[in-house]
């Protein structure tokens, strides 16, 4: 399979500044949480990849435990990256992280310097990469000082491992506590990466969103589209092999409740002649100093139905709080 990269492909995506900082995202970046790993064909991980560049999409967000198993994620994309993208590393944003299991052992997981830096190693490894562009820390470890965990993010840059430093997870009184020790070691972050969509809305409810803004640190939401549920797929109900239904993060009174929300959306969405997923990523791409979202994608026709979105305008706010009404 040959895949030819397209010479126009930046003239399909608009790019966003990333806070107070020199880096511009595109509005549109892909995940690779899922379907990366060695549950899936190499050639159809290849393809959305490759999909993906051809339509402007530069940032590409994986961690260091992606895929089944864990690392697999980071060994698919370091494949692609050597085969088809070499010659175009320096038009990539590649971001990875740390800080859930990743090994056996007292030193596998969480956010000790050992940790964090022998695994940042290991995803250079496994990507066969010299630097990777944002390393983050993936959780607040409770168990580690916030300054030994800052400390070995700021060397991670300072060695020339990373080229930015992003914080992710973080509840807010932790976020500012670690912002405020980057600053002090002069490699502050430039992005905080929590999950965020029409329904979750935590990072509005914790002030993370305006804390961020305060501090010239751009967001950049992971599930915008709530793991499908702000699609058409789940409006009749939980399909029996989604990831919602085999993980059993939900129960079936939850599932009414939203289920009913969920159904009014779509039914917003039609009057504004969209899909009700197309109106879930242009709502969170219409929230002030969110740069970017990511999107998890299986198929090429999803990532296409989310890539034909970046060029289109914000929501406008009578529309926005039409949306907010239904799901307070």
């Amino acid at each position: 399979m040959h895949i030819n990269i397209d010479n126009n492909r930046y003239q399909k995506m608009p790019y966003h500044k990333v806070g107070n900082s020199g880096l511009y995202l595109p509005a549109i970046s892909l995940g690779l949480w899922h379907n990366f790993g060695e549950e899936k064909p190499f050639d159809e991980a290849r393809r959305m990849v490759l999909t993906a560049f051809n339509h402007g999409v530069t940032h590409f967000d994986l961690a260091n435990n992606y895929g089944n198993p864990p690392g697999s994620a980071e060994k698919t994309f370091g494949k692609i990256l050597s085969e088809d993208l070499n010659e175009h590393r320096n038009e990539l944003i590649i971001s990875t992280k740390a800080g859930f299991r990743m090994w056996d052992g007292p030193y596998g997981e969480g956010s000790s310097r050992k940790y964090l830096l022998s695994s940042l190693d290991d995803s250079l490894k496994r990507m066969n990469l010299d630097y990777v562009d944002i390393f983050y820390s993936h959780r607040y470890d409770e168990h580690t000082p916030l300054e030994e965990t800052m400390g070995a993010l700021s060397d991670a840059v300072k060695l020339g491992k990373a080229l930015y430093i992003g914080l992710s997870n973080y509840p807010y009184d932790k976020l500012k506590e670690a912002i405020d020790i980057l600053k002090d070691l002069g490699t502050p972050p430039i992005l905080y990466q929590g999950k965020f969509n029409i329904i979750d809305q935590t990072i509005k409810e914790t002030n993370i969103l305006e804390l961020c803004m305060k501090e010239g640190i751009g967001i950049i939401p992971f599930s915008p589209l709530h793991q499908g549920v702000l699609t058409d797929k789940y409006l009749e109900g939980i399909p029996e092999d989604s990831r919602m239904r085999m993980a059993g993060t939900i129960t079936e009174d939850e599932w009414k409740q939203l289920q009913d929300k969920v159904s009014l959306l779509d039914t917003v969405a039609n009057k504004e002649d969209m899909a009700l997923s197309e109106m879930a990523l242009r709502y969170v791409l219409s929230t002030p100093n969110i740069p970017s979202a990511i999107v998890g994608v299986s198929s090429i026709e999803q990532l296409n139905k989310n890539l034909d979105v970046a060029k289109r305008p914000r929501l406008e706010k009578p529309l926005k709080e039409r949306i907010e009404a239904i799901i307070k």
